[in-house]
């Protein structure tokens, strides 16, 4: 039987920058990951979007973590040559009873730390964007976009140079709780048991299922595994906006936003539905719902001017009529298991916090 000082399970963008943290330590790491290639979940399907941390509730992982790990990735794509740009975004008003949501929302965010979001006039939202329909705006300079998968091979490059090694298609089948550490039976064309010292259940949509193949690990501290399935419509036709726009939130999500990704192409969403399964098709019918949304900060939207896109999936722990869990990193102080780390619904900003996220792991995993 193999034996390995710790095991990153899941190679999507979370999974990889802990390897990498843990690698960089002198950990010696395996990722095991159930498909045949990395991130081919969340990680990939999800708006590529840099988040300032605007939104998050003061004080919670997700603000902190996307504000320190927002900063170190604009430094890590530099010094890596990940593909990105800070291309700032408009979050609009277009009704009288939005513009007081405006300054809240600008509160929250200097809670937060992100204390160069500021409010500007209609006017000047429009002259930066010509298209555009506002009555208020507020901007948001350090919003950025990124390609998610070339920021994931850098991850995965900066590991295996420290010596981690990636497996592909390994599904994880059983977990056994030892006396310093964890025996693990690993599926896949060829089977195998490793042994191993520490353990990082980073596996997303999945992480509350294999949480469950741990055996003896305490039931109750397994958060449910939900999915929330997100549509997005890509444009027909050259960009009308050269920033991200984002409306005024509405009740359980931040409504239908324009965003942007590297290659020029423009997309609105999300549509986002609860589903038992992860099924990424996405119904052309549902873009219907959109256009209306959409003519009040882009009036001259064509008909007929939207196609499907894209479907992600996020990872969530708290149901559709329940407050947005934070995330949940998951430790020996919480559960008892030592040398453990369950990381529960890590859902967007996950990409944005993934460097710091990952530094949270490893001092947890400090021995």
């Amino acid at each position: 039987m193999d034996s390995i000082e710790c095991v990153v399970i899941g190679a999507g963008v979370v999974g990889l920058a802990t390897a990498r943290a843990l690698a960089l330590a002198g950990r010696e790491v395996v990722i095991l990951e159930t498909e045949d290639a990395i991130g081919t979940h969340t990680s990939s399907r999800n708006s590529e979007v840099i988040h300032a941390g605007i939104y998050y509730p003061k004080g919670s992982l997700k603000a902190r973590a996307c504000v320190a790990g927002r900063q170190r990735l604009y430094e890590y794509c530099a010094t890596h040559g990940v593909p990105h740009r800070r291309c700032g975004k408009l979050i609009v008003a277009t009704n009288d009873a939005q513009v007081s949501e405006l300054k809240a929302i600008q509160y929250k965010a200097r809670e937060n730390g992100v204390t160069d979001v500021v409010e500007i006039p209609a006017t000047q939202a429009m002259r930066m964007e010509p298209a555009l329909h506002c009555i208020a705006a507020l901007h948001s300079p350090s919003t950025g976009i990124i390609d998610s998968h070339a920021l994931m091979l850098a991850y995965l490059g900066d590991a295996e140079a420290a010596g981690s090694m990636l497996a592909l298609k390994s599904p994880l089948e059983r977990v056994a709780i030892l006396e310093g550490g964890f025996e693990l039976q690993v599926g896949g064309s060829e089977g195998t048991r490793i042994k191993a010292r520490l353990l990082v259940n980073s596996a997303g949509l999945r992480a509350p299922s294999v949480a469950r193949l741990i055996e003896g690990f305490p039931s109750e501290k397994i958060p449910p595994e939900l999915y929330a399935k997100g549509n997005y419509y890509s444009l027909t036709g050259p960009p009308p906006f050269s920033r991200l726009i984002y409306p005024v939130p509405e009740p359980g999500g931040l409504g239908v936003h324009v965003t942007l990704d590297l290659a020029g192409q423009t997309r609105f969403g999300p549509d986002v539905e609860w589903v038992n399964g992860i099924n990424y098709e996405i119904d052309p019918h549902r873009a219907e719902r959109f256009y209306a949304a959409i003519r009040r900060y882009w009036p001259s939207l064509p008909d007929a001017a939207l196609s499907p896109g894209y479907a992600g999936i996020r990872p969530k722990i708290s149901g559709p009529h329940e407050a947005a869990a934070d995330f949940s990193i998951q430790g020996p102080a919480e559960h008892g298991v030592p040398g453990l780390v369950n990381l529960f619904g890590i859902e967007s900003p996950g990409l944005t916090a993934s460097l710091a996220l990952a530094d949270d792991v490893a001092r947890l995993l400090q021995t």
